[in-house]
């Protein structure tokens, strides 16, 4: 680390290894380069914010800012805040900028919780009722979006269907506690499972594939 600019002491790197201490970015960049890893091994978490998919890609603050045409400011706010309201210009390049997909790019705008509650609400009452607030958090188009939710309104169903079918015939708790656990499991993937029945278009870059979404 010392040659390539960035000195520091053996007992710091020792803390760094027992996660007593973190490192400072600049470090975690060159320590990147030293290690020869992406940030994202040395960070341990697949990259959420917006903070995390900018360290991610090894840029500092204030060099983003000007690659998107944001006052330096203004994007700690954003980070800070943990949320994105750039305009379409700036959001345009802090896609390019940071390689995000779609689905990335809705939660760095901090609007994953609110997708979540709309999914839970679609699939425990009237789906349809959601298709719009759903499209308007997505931008994905009508058709892609009934689909999803129609199907992940049908999968749930069934899951009160056996419990009530097991309740009646008065299965043993073991089988009810079963059944009870794949609902909560299905609800914890619930966004997950919204984007893989969504598909390449979650995953592909915005605003490259407008027509497709």
């Amino acid at each position: 680390m010392t040659a390539c600019g960035a000195p520091v002491r053996p007992e710091l790197i020792e803390a760094w290894e027992y996660g007593s201490q973190a490192p400072t970015e600049a470090q975690l960049f060159v320590l990147a380069d030293v290690l020869w890893c992406p940030p994202t091994v040395l960070m341990g978490v697949e990259p959420r914010t917006l903070a995390e998919h900018r360290m991610a890609r090894q840029i500092g603050v204030d060099r983003l800012a000007q690659l998107i045409g944001m006052d330096p400011a203004a994007y700690r706010a954003a980070e800070a805040a943990n949320g994105w309201n750039g305009d379409y210009r700036q959001t345009k390049a802090l896609v390019e900028a940071l390689g995000l997909s779609l689905r990335k790019l809705i939660g760095v705008m901090g609007r994953d919780e609110e997708l979540a509650g709309h999914l839970r609400s679609a699939i425990e009452g009237r789906w349809k009722a959601h298709v719009g607030p759903v499209i308007e958090i997505t931008t994905l188009n009508k058709t892609r979006v009934s689909d999803a939710l129609r199907t992940m309104h049908a999968e749930f169903a069934e899951f009160s269907e056996r419990y009530m079918g097991h309740l009646v015939a008065r299965n043993d708790d073991s089988r009810l506690k079963e059944v009870a656990a794949e609902r909560s499991a299905y609800l914890r993937r619930l966004a997950d499972h919204f984007w893989e029945l969504i598909g390449e278009a979650g995953e592909a870059p915005p605003f490259n594939t407008v027509t497709t979404h």
